[in-house]
């Protein structure tokens, strides 16, 4: 299959070429779907799926990687966005191809089957296709071992793989569904229902926490580019506004910044205990729930949860070698400051822990944009303001950005290295094990969301 990755040179080339051709009236004046015709609406419409990878909410708020990219773009326009969600790949393509929305945003493959019918925008990510199976069954090593139920979504680029794949060997044999996602056909594999099924790498990181007992048998396919779809007459216009687009994402790091949130930070969870985090989940967590809730004091109490799970595992009475106690692990002289009488009280500790939190919160410039202003108060929560301040200093002597968790956390190791800590106001820090904490309860909280939404699914 032939690539379809645009380096910044190339990009800008293409953008260059496009506005040429613009102006020249190349255009074919009977295009449907065109820059101006959003531009004069005020609104650009984009269709995508429900998941964490495309868009769902959370409470009152909208989230999910395309949908906080798509609102960047309609920003980019100066328009409103209209997030119009499907129900179906299939109504997905049918919703595009009637016109009724100008642009797909749902983590979707260039493919050559794809590219006869569509245009894309420049591709932001690579994502690989992998075959799933229970722990526990067979595993199969090529397409001619797999033995059992194979099923995928239909129209998806995995169906089209396996067509490709079918020519190769005949008897391979598969079902497709219209009624299925990704993520649910999944849980069908974890839960006995189907053998096997086909699952882009991304979706799969974003799900392997909810899923330990699922295993990869082999790469159906390496590296395909995903891209945002648009409708074959759309035109040139619209889509120079793309190139531009994510040439310019790429490079002020909102990219980066947004598949680190989405897709990087969920599969550390499966570094750390993940079979006892889930257990204890649904287990021990229930036990505290309503003491997470009540001492929130505004922040999301599964994030109080997740900080919890990092420092105690939820038990009441641990103990660390450093003098922490409680389900907080809070020292002797931080319980005095939080007015904490006793750090065994499951109560007491959660309420201080909470209104620690919050101080440092507070403290975070208000310039520094969520969800990087919680990380930057996690750390501070776990090594003190003033480590952190030294860090954040360091980053911007070295060329990056200190408002930006992304790229204080690349310096925060540094700190323990002499001609670094020499010049630090505060002085030598192990500042490997705040990005270690930071990312821990980043994976924790992430996997308390997401079984809350299946949960919220299956009720």
């Amino acid at each position: 299959m032939k690539k379809f990755i645009l380096t910044v040179q190339y990009v800008r080339l293409l953008f260059i070429g496009l506005i040429i051709c613009s102006l020249a009236a190349c255009k074919d004046p009977g295009h449907t779907t065109s820059l101006a015709s959003i531009l004069k609406r005020d609104v650009v419409r984009v269709g995508t799926l429900q998941g964490p990878a495309n868009y769902y909410r959370q409470a009152s708020n909208e989230a999910g990687f395309e949908f906080e990219l798509a609102r960047k773009y309609s920003q980019y326009l100066g328009v409103e966005l209209d997030m119009v969600v499907a129900d179906s790949l299939s109504e997905l393509l049918q919703k595009l191809d009637s016109g009724q929305v100008d642009i797909l945003a749902a983590g979707l493959s260039v493919t050559e089957q794809r590219l006869e019918n569509y245009r894309f925008a420049p591709s932001y990510t690579e994502v690989s296709q992998e075959l799933v199976f229970k722990q526990g069954g067979k595993w199969p090593k090529s397409i001619n071992e797999i033995d059992g139920k194979l099923m995928v979504v239909q129209d998806s680029s995995h169906a089209q793989s396996l067509e490709q794949l079918q020519k190769l060997e005949p008897q391979l044999s598969w079902q497709e569904t219209d009624s299925h996602d990704s993520e649910e056909l999944l849980n069908a594999v974890a839960d006995g229902d189907i053998d096997f099924t086909i699952v882009d790498s991304n979706t799969l990181a974003l799900n392997q926490p909810l899923y330990p007992q699922i295993n990869v048998a082999f790469t159906i396919e390496k590296s395909q580019p995903i891209a945002w779809m648009l409708a074959r007459d759309a035109d040139d216009a619209l889509l120079a506004s793309l190139v531009e687009f994510f040439g310019t994402s790429h490079h002020d790091g909102t990219l980066l910044t947004l598949q680190e949130k989405y897709f990087t930070d969920v599969t550390r969870i499966v570094a750390l205990d993940n079979n006892g985090f889930i257990s204890a989940a649904k287990v021990k967590l229930p036990q505290f729930e309503s003491l997470f809730r009540r001492h929130a004091e505004g922040m999301d109490w599964r994030l109080l949860a997740a900080i919890a799970y990092q420092e105690s595992q939820w038990q009441p009475t641990a103990r660390s070698h450093t003098g922490g106690r409680g389900i907080m692990m809070l020292d002797k002289k931080t319980a005095r400051q939080l007015d904490v009488h006793s750090r065994l009280d499951a109560a007491q500790s959660i309420r201080g822990s909470a209104k620690l939190f919050q101080q440092m919160f507070a403290r975070i410039p208000q310039r520094i944009d969520e969800p990087d202003r919680q990380w930057f108060a996690l750390a501070a929560y776990n090594i003190g303001w003033g480590h952190l301040e030294d860090a954040r200093l360091l980053t911007e002597q070295q060329g990056g950005d200190p408002d930006r968790w992304l790229d204080v956390k690349a310096s925060l190791p540094l700190l323990k290295q002499r001609k670094y800590y020499q010049q630090a106001k505060f002085g030598y820090v192990r500042g490997d094990e705040p990005v270690r904490y930071v990312e821990n309860i980043r994976a924790y909280y992430d996997t308390l969301v997401h079984l809350d939404e299946q949960n919220l699914h299956q009720d």
